[in-house]
């Protein structure tokens, strides 16, 4: 058994007997692109591990994508959306691939905060596919994860990106760990410290 750091939080424990029915499996990747820009890219699979009755599709073997789906939404230094494509190489109808005509709306959007709003503004209910907006709330976390970390290591003078006109960076408070009056904060950007000093 793997050790565990002290003070970590206590395991799941052992479930009761039960068989699994579903997978959803949800990758995201992010790239830096030669002319500079950020490509962000995301994969979601549906599938069951036994024979499944598609509506239209008919029999579906185990382990068949009942849902399998492509993002690639191309950002720059400022997460600005500059670019989107999406494709649905399997889907549980023809008629889901209209779904992909409202992606191209979050061209000018912000992948920083407030992107969940303007995905669900331009994608929600008729207009979108819920799957595909899960898919792009993934590619908002993705780009944090590739953006921010490639400028702290490698375009410095950038500076981290900020999250809006109180200039702070875009984690400070969207986690416990980063919460202004957290330790870590303290010892990272005491500007932005807010709680007591021991």
């Amino acid at each position: 058994m793997a050790s565990r750091r002290e003070g970590s939080a206590m395991a799941i424990g052992t479930p009761h007997p039960r068989r699994q029915i579903h997978t959803r499996q949800i990758i995201g990747r992010g790239y830096v692109r030669d002319d500079g820009l950020f490509d962000i890219e995301a994969d979601l699979i549906d599938h069951k591990p036994f024979v499944y009755e598609d509506r239209e599709r008919g029999e579906m073997q185990p382990g068949a994508p009942i849902h399998q789906m492509r993002v690639r939404v191309t950002v720059d230094n400022d997460l600005v959306v500059r670019d989107i494509e999406c494709e649905m190489p399997d889907v549980p109808f023809d008629h889901c691939h209209g779904a992909l005509g409202s992606a191209p709306s979050l061209v000018s959007t912000s992948v920083g905060p407030g992107w969940r709003r303007a995905v669900d503004e331009r994608m929600r209910g008729r207009k979108g596919c819920t799957h595909l907006r899960e898919l792009l709330y993934c590619v908002g976390t993705v780009a944090f994860q590739t953006i921010s970390p490639y400028r702290e290591q490698f375009m410095s003078e950038l500076g981290s990106p900020k999250s809006g006109k109180d200039g702070l960076p875009f984690f400070i408070d969207q986690c416990f760990s980063w919460s202004v009056d957290s330790p870590v904060v303290r010892k990272y950007f005491p500007i932005y410290f807010q709680g007591k000093d021991d």
